[in-house]
């Protein structure tokens, strides 16, 4: 949808997308006035807290004056960003499904929406995965046979077009789910087990898994745990994203791998 934006750059953004909180804050410190609860980095950020993603505080939103407000298809409600342009206040709405359109994105909000030049992180950013070939380095080609759980209570896993599923395809993992029809389909555990994945890979977000809650479901197979911010975020993290991910599964050679972890 077209954002109309006012004839002067934004002087009070709210955002309600972590990944876009860390982008601004980063790039033009005291641009931002609101973000949500969940938007926690930097880790000094000092902004009116809003709400969650999924639930934030209109009111307060309006209560702010924003000039801009930040916000992303998969992430926030149609409602919400809907009640706000009611409320006369542009929606800058982003729609990311791989890197590349996470490139051009946080290129065109920053420059475009904000206003501002282009940090010297994104460039960085897409220096340290312009390294990494499409398809992956990391691994033989074809990758090992991943599947990779977002949530528990239901099972649910990245399935087609989604961001983190992208960065795992250039690391070299061969996802199992990728051409399923949905994006986050929710599949059973008994299903998961005889899909017999070579690897299972479970960040710490959307669903906190750890070391006790996740890895029991699947015994017998190397389960790597890695940094949600590295994965699902689009922003700053994507400098070191490529080391700290390859870090992760590197500990956790797949099955029939054949190989020593480094």
């Amino acid at each position: 949808m077209p954002v109309r934006l006012g004839p002067r750059p934004p002087r009070r953004v709210v955002s309600l997308v972590p990944s876009l909180t860390e982008a601004v804050a980063v790039t033009a410190p005291g641009l931002l006035v609101g973000a949500t609860d969940w938007c926690s980095h930097p880790a000094d950020l000092a902004v009116t807290r809003i709400g969650g993603t999924k639930n934030p505080d209109v009111p307060r939103v309006l209560a702010l004056e924003p000039d801009l407000v930040l916000a992303n298809d998969e992430e926030n409600r149609r409602p919400d960003l809907e009640a706000l342009r009611a409320a006369g206040v542009p929606v800058w709405v982003t729609d990311i499904r791989t890197l590349d359109d996470a490139f051009r994105s946080l290129d065109r909000l920053l420059t475009t929406a904000c206003r501002l030049p282009r940090p010297a992180w994104l460039d960085e950013a897409e220096a340290a995965w312009a390294r990494i070939a499409p398809g992956g380095t990391l691994r033989e080609p074809g990758g090992p046979r991943t599947i990779v759980p977002v949530w528990r209570r239901p099972w649910m896993v990245l399935g087609r077009d989604t961001f983190a599923g992208d960065l795992l395809h250039r690391l070299g993992l061969r996802l199992v789910h990728a051409d399923h029809p949905q994006r986050y389909p929710a599949i059973p555990l008994p299903e998961l087990l005889a899909c017999r994945p070579e690897l299972v890979v479970l960040p710490d977000e959307p669903y906190r898994f750890t070391a006790e809650d996740g890895p029991e479901a699947f015994p017998g197979t190397p389960v790597a745990l890695v940094s949600g911010r590295h994965l699902t975020w689009y922003g700053p993290s994507l400098v070191t994203a490529p080391a700290v991910l390859r870090q992760a599964l590197d500990r956790h050679p797949p099955a029939g791998d054949g190989k020593d972890a480094p």
